[in-house]
């Protein structure tokens, strides 16, 4: 029996649902486990998926008008269906709205209860038909759950973002935030140059372009595939002249600012990506240690480094939640923390991260970042450097941490004005040292860092 692509989104959504792994890690798992797949079905899973839950909200709040039964009182399962036919039938005008809700209803079989059918089956009858007369709470009235609605994002969210950015300015970080985004590279300028790789057909898709602040990015706005995108079948990446790279995270790296020859480390590695920007602005002299939690991830840098034509890293698998290795204390020129984080900066790629979110992870993270921060710091030597950095544009863990951090080490200060930074770079930088990036500014993922100093 062939896969059954609506029924294979159901199972992805509801482990979604269970707040166990992200989704990059349960899609993964999901077709490794099927194995081949025809590339059209493949498709309409990520097209499902990624769609309910990138409207999910205003999904919710129709369904909300005809199901006699709260939503609150439902099984997952349950209103993961629901959600996934009235989702073809609101942003899908290619599938019939007959074969929508029939397909939620076949869904709804699997679970082998009979009154679930004729549930499934009434309400979506009753939304498909009525949804359009619906009205959302005023703009004017109440912006905060007029968005929420609107944009499908949670209202705690769209409360602070509304507080510090305005309306307007909201509306259009959500927009943004509900787009797929571009994909972006970053050239290993250790093998060529980004006007070589441009011109060589190296990579192939539409739209390329340089980036703006990234003097070695290039985006692609729609790749010749988005759902599987053939990156390993370029050319260009089979012989290691590029990684996959947001020009946000590109702009960590050049404000670390590291130098042929140093000692730096990455102290928080994950699979590499700013490792080997690290080593190609460092001319692939020096020492470069690679940390992190995840004997996993480690294990993948490095194939990528030899992919990419670079020798100078080790990898070593530490908790940075546990004191810091005593023979590495005061060893580092420069030390990159890229800490772990709510990720709300990368809410377009990740849409399951706003359902994970809220205030309380927020403070979890921020006690996390401030631990680590204060673990990674012994680690660089008098007059040495460290750059903090998060995929997050919330005050928690931006200015929060930087002012828990320079409370408690006096022996640190943050430079506000670091020396070889690009006007490009410079542009994106506050008066108090703070590289901020917006997706709805910058057309790049939410990130923030600052560069510390160590006193001599």
């Amino acid at each position: 029996m062939p896969p059954n692509s609506r029924l294979i989104s159901l199972s992805v959504l509801n482990e979604v649902d269970q707040d166990k792994k992200t989704l990059d890690q349960i899609l993964d798992a999901t077709f490794a486990r099927i194995g081949n797949l025809p590339q059209r079905e493949k498709n309409l899973i990520f097209t499902i998926v990624y769609g309910v839950l990138r409207h999910r909200n205003r999904l919710d709040w129709i369904l909300g008008h005809f199901s006699r039964t709260g939503l609150n009182k439902l099984d997952s399962e349950v209103l993961n269906i629901l959600r996934i036919g009235l989702f073809q039938v609101v942003h899908l005008t290619r599938i019939p709205t007959s074969a929508a809700v029939n397909t939620a209803v076949d869904l709804a079989k699997t679970l082998k209860k009979p009154w679930l059918v004729k549930f499934v089956n009434a309400v979506l009858r009753s939304a498909v038909s009525r949804y359009p007369e619906l009205s959302p709470p005023d703009m004017e009235n109440d912006p905060v759950s007029a968005i929420s609605i609107e944009k499908s994002m949670p209202q705690w969210l769209i409360s602070r973002w509304v507080s510090r950015f305005g309306t307007s300015q909201t509306l259009l970080l959500c927009d943004i935030i509900n787009t797929i985004p571009p994909l972006t590279l970053r050239v290993n300028t250790l093998k060529t140059t980004r006007s070589d790789l441009l011109e060589s057909g190296g990579i192939h898709g539409r739209c390329v372009e340089p980036t703006v602040h990234g003097p070695d990015g290039i985006r692609m706005d729609h790749p010749e595939d988005p759902v599987t995108s053939p990156i390993a079948s370029m050319k260009g990446f089979r012989e290691g002249f590029f990684q996959v790279q947001d020009e946000a995270a590109q702009l960590v790296t050049l404000l670390l600012d590291p130098k042929p020859g140093e000692t730096v480390m990455d102290a928080c590695a994950g699979m590499g990506g700013k490792t080997g920007h690290i080593a190609q602005e460092m001319k692939n002299t020096g020492k470069i240690l690679a940390l992190d939690i995840s004997p996993d991830k480690l294990e993948k840098i490095p194939l990528e480094m030899s992919r990419l034509g670079i020798s100078i890293v080790e990898t070593r698998v530490h908790d940075l939640g546990r004191p810091p290795d005593t023979s590495l204390i005061a060893t580092f020129d420069r030390v990159l923390l890229d800490a772990p984080c709510s990720g709300l900066g990368v809410l377009r790629r990740n849409p399951d991260i706003k359902w994970r979110a809220s205030p309380d992870r927020l403070e979890r993270c921020r006690t996390r970042q401030i631990g680590f921060l204060d673990h990674v710091s012994r680690f660089v030597r008098p007059s040495g450097v460290l750059v903090y950095a998060v995929c997050s544009m919330e005050p928690e863990e931006n200015e929060a941490v930087v002012a828990a951090f320079l409370r408690d080490h006096s022996e640190f200060s943050v430079e506000k004005s670091p020396a070889g930074l690009s006007p490009q770079i410079r542009s994106l930088m506050n008066p108090e040292g703070h590289l901020r990036t917006f997706p709805h500014l910058h057309a790049m993922d939410g990130f923030f860092a600052v560069r510390f100093r160590r006193c001599a």
